[in-house]
């Protein structure tokens, strides 16, 4: 596209503003916490076994007497002692308790901060470490999981590992190589690649990326820079053109394990809509589909890792096709696209845009690719402009910035801050918002980054993500639908809140410890999108949202573009709306993200062995909002339970039922929540909250908003549904099933791990 811009950061920002000569470091007070008090010591403890089975009941992972928080479900500690434990099973290394993991992370974190002078005093700097491993043990947060992988190893343990990354030298503000990868860590889960058109760029992105998916991390790159399979070669011949390079990055994507665990590598391919080769892109993994369709038939094995889609190209990347608003026009008025050479600008191929377009849904409903990203909306609240345009994403694309930068991740759980009385706890959640903004600004000079330019952009920009995870919990145990003004608003009003606090603790950070060095050339950007935030406020319908969170989200604003003015930003980026997968498992959520419930019966696997089935969490306390006494909840429960639907259930009433509709319809049910009732709450949580949809709902949002979503026909929610359908869909014959105008049936989204 023509604003893509690979020049130097360095160069552009040599106008930055400077830090202050004077660190005064920052005053934290407690909320949760009291001093003298052990957060592990108002916390019952207990030992398990941490066990994990596979689809035919074999053992793949047991560690016996492993200690964790006596109201930690099984499934969070087979988790925590499967995934983040570090050491070799039956080692003297080997973690066994959540006290150890905590502590590893909390007081590292905590270290740092203290010799980075981030707290004015060493009370401060004990408030900091209780106030967040308070959160961290009592499942109200989690970081990412390149955290939890390699975090603290060096500084609790000793652990070592050759190699390392880039990092910043405070001494000196100078990016240094790491010689031992485990003192300054890999923390970030995303990570956006650029590549030039010439092999050693081409080959060192595959060597980066493969660096990242070993440290737990996941990578995006725009391949838009490579020349077209139209294009010449400049010794003479033709060039292969991207995809041929897609094929050697997703091979290596398939055997690197993330952080050395059972984690796949996660990845992001995208291509902007006037490359030439637009087209193969578009189709590629629906061609291979179709491959895996025909192995299938003859009886391969279609399990996520079986040998039919193991052996087809393309299955360990999100792949994307990056639009603008001309190509959208273009769309609409029904007009002509040109595809530009990548070398000269020249126009290439002449396409209708409708029909990209209309390739564009047909793959997407065939495998779930590609995605679509809206340049120009996702620019328009891009708070570095003047440094160069945002190109790419990260493999989930809740994470969209600079080239050749990186974002560490963290999520909040909504349902740890709903009150016994059913309230929203306001003045906890901005607590915590704070704590957490305050750990992962800390993360970002003590990390390291596989790359130099990555480490310096990270020191100049400081790109943070704090998102949330149980929203869709959260609103059936207030007894809102989450199809609904009412529950679209009142998410919108949390993340309206949450994305104002951390930009408000942002700036009050930037007072103390001085803003990002690219703030300076930065400054109209950065404040016209705090601006753009304020106003869109207005998007709200007040009167759905709680006296008490309507207020704080305004006054917070007001704040946060009020100390910005004076002070400055820490961050150029603070929060995202990550799928929280992995983690919400450790957190104990019942929903993922933004996500709805995918059902309201679920399995839930027992200490002692074997599973139970029990009805969501949340259904007892939406009954009981909803004005059911405790009998007929107790007999509404029993019916879900029996029936698997509460379609049909005593006492309730019709006008009820939205509240616990959920992604999949159930087997004795008629009821699910409709597809657009998915993208009006992407809309409702965007940066602009607004709770109706507009041309610019699936831009992935703008690189300063909490949500950072994008419209996928892959969405998490639809696996279960999708799997129940293959069998129908399969029992017909590949060339049936891709005549003209046969109704396909989309596969199971193969989604490759998002952090």
């Amino acid at each position: 596209m023509a604003d893509r811009d690979t020049l130097s950061m360095t160069a552009k920002n040599s106008t930055s503003t400077t830090e202050p000569a004077v660190r005064r470091g920052l005053t934290v007070k407690r909320h949760f916490t009291r001093p003298g008090t052990h957060p592990f010591d108002e916390v019952e403890w207990e030992t398990r076994t941490a066990s994990i089975q596979n689809e035919k009941g074999q053992s793949i992972f047991e560690q016996r007497n492993v200690e964790v928080p006596k109201d930690w479900s099984q499934t969070a500690a087979n988790i925590v002692a499967s995934k983040y434990f570090h050491g070799k099973l039956s080692s003297a290394e080997r973690e066994s308790s959540v006290k150890q993991l905590i502590s590893r992370v909390a007081d590292t974190i905590a270290q740092w901060g203290a010799e980075g002078g981030y707290f004015k005093t060493e009370e401060d700097a004990k408030a900091f470490h209780d106030e967040l491993t308070h959160l961290l043990v009592r499942q109200k947060a989690a970081f990412n999981s390149p955290v939890w992988f390699n975090c603290g190893l060096w500084h609790k343990y000793r652990r070592s590992s050759a190699g390392g990354g880039w990092y910043t030298d405070p001494a000196t503000g100078s990016i240094k190589k790491e010689t031992e990868a485990y003192r300054h860590p890999q923390c970030s889960a995303c990570f956006i690649n650029s590549v030039q058109d010439n092999l050693e760029s081409i080959l060192n992105l595959a060597k980066t990326e493969g660096m990242l998916f070993k440290w737990g991390s996941g990578t995006g790159t725009n391949l838009s820079p490579l020349r077209s399979s139209l294009e010449s070669l400049s010794g003479g011949g033709v060039a292969s053109g991207p995809l041929s390079f897609m094929k050697g990055y997703d091979a290596f994507a398939g055997v690197i394990k993330s952080g050395g665990k059972t984690r796949r590598a996660a990845k992001m391919v995208i291509l902007n809509v006037d490359h030439p080769d637009i087209l193969d892109f578009i189709g590629c993994k629906a061609k291979e589909e179709r491959k895996a369709w025909t192995l299938v038939d003859a009886g391969y094995d279609a399990s996520l890792d079986g040998d039919a889609y193991s052996s087809i190209f393309f299955q360990n990347a999100n792949n994307s096709v990056r639009v603008t608003d001309e190509f959208m026009q273009a769309v609409v008025d029904d007009k002509d696209w040109a595809t530009r050479r990548v070398t000269d600008g020249r126009p290439a191929k002449v396409y209708r845009a409708r029909d990209l377009m209309r390739k564009i849904a047909e793959a997407a409903w065939q495998c779930g690719d590609p995605g679509m990203q809206f340049h120009s909306t996702i620019n328009k609240w891009h708070t570095s402009k003047s440094t160069a345009p945002i190109n790419a994403s990260n493999p989930c694309s809740e994470y969209m910035f600079l080239d050749d930068s990186a974002c560490n991740l963290a999520s909040l759980n909504l349902m740890k801050f709903a009150a016994p009385d059913g309230r929203f706890d306001v003045e906890s959640f901005m607590a915590a918002v704070a704590v957490m903004i305050l750990a992962q600004e800390i993360l970002v000079d003590n990390a390291s980054y596989p790359t130099e330019r990555i480490a310096e952009n990270s020191h100049n920009f400081r790109p943070l993500g704090l998102g949330y995870a149980n929203l869709g919990a959260l609103l059936m145990a207030r007894g809102l639908p989450y199809d609904s003004d009412g529950g679209r608003d009142f998410a919108a009003g949390i993340t309206a809140l949450m994305h104002g606090e951390a930009y408000l603790e942002s700036s009050r950070i930037a007072a103390e410890m001085g803003p990002a060095p690219g703030f300076g050339v930065n400054r109209d950007s950065f404040l016209g999108v705090i601006a753009m935030h304020q106003q869109a406020l207005g998007g709200i319908n007040a009167r759905n949202v709680p006296d008490t969170l309507w207020e704080a989200a305004r006054r917070v604003w007001q704040e946060a573009l009020a100390s910005g003015m004076k002070y400055g930003y820490r961050n150029a980026q603070v929060t995202v709306l990550a799928p929280t997968g992995t983690i919400g498992f450790m957190m104990d959520c019942d929903t993922t993200g933004v996500e709805p419930d995918l059902a309201l019966v679920k399995y839930k696997k027992l200490v002692g062995g074997g599973l139970i089935k029990i009805v969501n969490n949340s259904v007892p306390a939406a009954l009981l909002k909803l004005g059911y006494n405790e009998q007929q909840t107790a007999e509404i429960v029993n019916y879900i339970d029996q029936n698997g639907t509460i379609e049909g259930a005593p006492h309730l009433k019709a006008e009820h039922l939205p509240v616990f509709d959920c992604s999949l319809k159930p087997a004795n049910g008629k009821r699910a929540i409709h597809y657009m009732g998915h993208v009006r709450m992407m809309a409702a949580v965007r940066g602009d909250w607004g709770s109706k949809p507009s041309p610019s709902i699936a831009t992935g949002r703008s690189a300063s908003s909490p949500s950072a979503l994008r419209t996928r026909s892959r969405k998490t929610n639809q696996k279960s549904e999708v799997r129940s359908q293959k069998s129908e869909a399969r029992s017909q014959k590949p060339e049936a099933r891709m005549r003209k105008g046969a109704r396909l049936r989309p596969r199971a989204p193969r989604w490759r791990r998002c952090l």
